[in-house]
């Protein structure tokens, strides 16, 4: 994979889709958990929160996945993101420096989302006071 400075994540319990990428180049990689994400309901009268639990191997692999990128932007439609970022505080929180935004994006296509990230980055840039 080339090094690229900026990456965007799309990530929900049944897919994170990486996309390292400069102004020309795009590199994409698709991570599934390896045990597919089920809904469980909450039934009245019985213990649990019906929520099933956060899947470690999957949330480790995701971050992995953002390799030397400096610059990350997390999406995605639920509460996928937001277990990401607490998985990297508590196993790797020297990533957390890379994160520049987690935002909810509902289901993109791999053009829009790049397209999005692209945006976002650039207003980021115009935002960081720039070193002479």
């Amino acid at each position: 994979m080339t090094e690229h400075n900026h990456a965007v994540i799309w990530i929900d319990h049944r897919e994170a889709r990486v996309f390292h990428f400069n102004a020309e180049d795009v590199e994409k990689l698709v991570l599934h958990p390896e045990n597919k994400h089920t809904h469980l309901h909450h039934k009245a009268n019985s213990i649990g929160s019906g929520h099933a639990a956060e899947d470690h191997k999957y949330l480790a692999a995701v971050t992995d996945a953002i390799g030397a990128a400096h610059e990350v932007l997390i999406t995605g439609p639920g509460s996928a993101k937001t277990e990401l970022m607490k998985h990297m505080s508590k196993h790797a929180p020297r990533r957390l420096d890379s994160i520049l935004g987690v935002e909810t994006v509902d289901h993109p296509t791999d053009g829009e989302l790049v397209a999005h990230a692209r945006k976002y980055f650039m207003a980021e840039d115009l935002k960081t006071p720039q070193k002479s």
